[in-house]
């Protein structure tokens, strides 16, 4: 019997998001400045116990009881047992995040890794960061033909404060070296504000690919952001109002790539939080929900907070790891 947990961090992306879809990279350069935040998607999977009359054992936010691949709902699921033409035991599958799924931190291509990198080790090969990557790319972009891009897969996968670069066929994870005081800086600036607004991301995003063709210098000038964004990242002692403006500057373009981004209430957030101190910020992911970061000095956090009473914040610090395998047990 064997038990395996993979845990794959969330995302948030400040710089280059919207470049990352294929129609847009195979052409042009895309570069990502992202890194991965300290709440995770667990996967728990086992070998079933032969006492039922079913092979799969599915839990996540519905439970699911089946014998047959083709059966299962969940397409992730469903699609990654049969791309890995997996016909051994019984098996299954629990799954916990620390943070709910729609709300911008790719939860749901952390979970693809997570689940790749689990069945994986069930069947006793372990991939490289790398591999997890491209193969939650196609399942997600050519298999299921999501509306999704390429940086929340790779995120998941490698971890860390990364600059990611996108162009035709392959991609470059580059991490991104900051001294402590500099990274303290950093965390310390940021305001994780939940909106409580669920969304479908693939809808936002179906807009902003259809757009693509039209806004292409919109697009260039998000490229060129990510790059005055890697300046100031990487001065000796980097500029927190500098950095946030130009996030600022970033919200701007995302909105005019989309309308649907955004709606009333996110921009009465964000503009309580610019009137009260804050810099700059954007929504993450695709939009119209879920979390807002929003950068400000520390000692406006607190008047902020209290302005935005009724949202809830969540603390957050960067981490390196990556999806991994937490434990592994084999009787």
């Amino acid at each position: 019997m064997k038990m395996i947990i993979s845990r794959t961090p969330y995302r948030i992306s400040f710089f280059g998001g919207g470049t990352d879809h294929p129609s847009w990279y195979s052409d042009n350069e895309s570069q990502i400045i992202s890194t991965t935040i300290n709440k995770y998607s667990y996967v728990n999977l086992r070998d079933l116990p032969p006492y039922f009359d079913y092979k799969y054992r599915l839990r996540y936010f519905l439970t699911e009881q089946t014998s047959q691949i083709n059966k299962i709902k969940h397409p992730v699921i469903r699609e990654t047992l049969k791309h890995l033409k997996y016909k051994k035991n019984g098996i299954e599958m629990l799954h916990t995040g620390d943070i709910p799924a729609r709300s911008g931190v790719g939860s749901s291509s952390s979970f693809t890794v997570g689940f790749l990198n689990a069945l994986y080790t069930h069947i006793g090969y372990m991939p490289t960061k790398r591999e997890l990557a491209l193969k939650a790319i196609h399942i997600e972009q050519n298999i299921l033909k999501e509306n999704v891009g390429s940086q929340d897969q790779i995120a998941a996968a490698f971890g860390g404060f990364n600059k990611i670069k996108l162009f035709g066929n392959t991609f470059s994870v580059d991490p991104i070296l900051l001294s402590d005081k500099n990274i303290n800086k950093l965390q310390n600036s940021i305001i994780f504000c939940y909106t409580g607004l669920s969304r479908d991301s693939d809808k936002v995003a179906k807009k902003q690919i259809k757009n693509i063709s039209s806004k292409k210098i919109e697009l260039q000038n998000m490229r060129s952001l990510s790059d005055e964004a890697l300046k100031i990242i990487k001065n000796k002692q980097i500029n927190i109002k500098e950095f946030g403006q130009l996030l600022n500057e970033q919200w701007k373009l995302k909105k005019y790539l989309n309308k649907s981004t955004t709606n009333s209430q996110i921009d009465r957030i964000y503009k309580k939080a610019i009137a009260n101190g804050a810099y700059g910020g954007k929504v993450c992911g695709a939009g119209a929900g879920g979390f807002l970061i929003l950068i400000a000095p520390p000692y406006k956090h607190e008047i902020i907070k209290l302005k935005l009473g009724k949202y809830l914040f969540v603390p957050i610090r960067f981490e390196s790891t990556g999806s991994k395998i937490v434990y592994y047990s084999h009787s």
